[in-house]
């Protein structure tokens, strides 16, 4: 007697199962994840188990995938800024701008007075293994810092100083002190500029900051204008008094000269008369008929035995004229 058959056990068909699309599907992931790219402007910092490596230059790279090695870019070169009290849509960087930006800009002045002030820190990532390792959170921690800073040396300050005149001391003083509590604190970041926006009084006492603001800038333009005059004027006037004093320099010399001229003449003509006083007057007298004589017009020379010389005058001026029109008319 046969012992009865067991039913043979088959697997179906759409139960079958294959390791190979599953080993393709890891291979896929391994290549993906093995490579990565730096841009230019960028390095990345390898870290392997979370430890430290190496700074890797632009390029294409390989690293162990599932998360051994991790690459961490950052835009070295590349300036990123933050903005305070205000935002800029589309931004890149995630440390631009804060969730509330209108508590940023409120301060109050060293006079305690208010303003609202809006800036923006302009700075770069100098060393990434400090940024990356040395403060938790870099990019807020300089956020807290650049408002802490902002607020101090605006409190340090009046308001008419904040608006209007003061803007770049401001600027000036700010950067040097945020630079010095980033370097304090090892942040690796480079501060390249701190520039002041929008400052504006509170919303109540805004027209009338706006009238002294106008006051002030009047009182500018008139500074101003009493300068381009005063730059006119008294150069103009300088030269004219250098002209003035030169002239009296130069006539002081010619009557010098001319009066020791004279001296030397007279001199001269003495020690002459001295020698010969009698033929030394009649040059003189000589001298001066010859100046006299040309300016008179009718001359009358007379013998100085002669008694009078009244026949010898034309008393008559109207006879004289008519005489010598005859003459005149006669000739042909």
């Amino acid at each position: 007697m046969k012992p009865p058959s067991l039913p043979s056990l088959r697997v179906p068909r759409a139960r079958a199962f294959s390791a190979t699309p599953v080993i393709l599907l890891l291979l896929g992931m391994t290549a993906w994840s093995s490579w990565y790219t730096v841009p230019s402007d960028s390095v990345a910092v390898l870290q392997r188990f979370g430890k430290y490596q190496s700074e890797v230059q632009p390029g294409l790279h390989f690293k162990i995938p599932f998360g051994v090695d991790v690459a961490t870019i950052l835009p070295v070169k590349r300036q990123l800024k933050q903005e305070f009290g205000f935002y800029t849509e589309g931004a890149t960087n995630p440390d631009q701008y804060s969730n509330t930006p209108a508590e940023e800009s409120p301060m109050v002045t060293g006079d305690l007075n208010a303003a609202l002030v809006e800036w923006v820190v302009q700075y770069r990532i100098a060393e990434p293994v400090k940024y990356l390792f040395a403060v938790r959170e870099p990019g807020a921690t300089l956020r807290d810092v650049s408002e802490s800073v902002m607020r101090e040396v605006v409190g340090d300050r009046t308001v008419d100083e904040v608006i209007t005149i003061g803007r770049q001391e401001i600027e000036a003083e700010a950067l040097a002190r945020m630079q010095q509590l980033a370097t304090r604190y090892t942040m690796g970041v480079s501060i390249d500029q701190v520039q002041l926006k929008n400052i504006n009084p509170p919303a109540p006492v805004q027209d009338s900051f706006n009238e002294v603001n106008q006051a002030q800038q009047e009182k500018e333009r008139l500074i101003n204008e009493a300068r381009r005059d005063y730059n006119r004027v008294i150069p103009l006037a300088e030269g004219e008094k250098d002209q003035r004093i030169r002239e009296a320099e130069g006539y002081r010399l010619k009557r010098i000269n001319e009066a020791e001229g004279d001296v030397a003449r007279f001199n001269a003509v003495f020690a002459q008369y001295q020698k010969a006083p009698q033929v030394t007057q009649r040059r003189l007298y000589l001298e001066t008929l010859q100046q006299v004589m040309p300016a008179v017009k009718n001359k009358v020379v007379v013998d100085e035995n002669m008694q009078g010389i009244l026949p010898l005058l034309n008393l008559d001026p109207k006879k004289a004229a008519n005489k010598q029109k005859n003459q005149q008319e006669a000739q042909p």
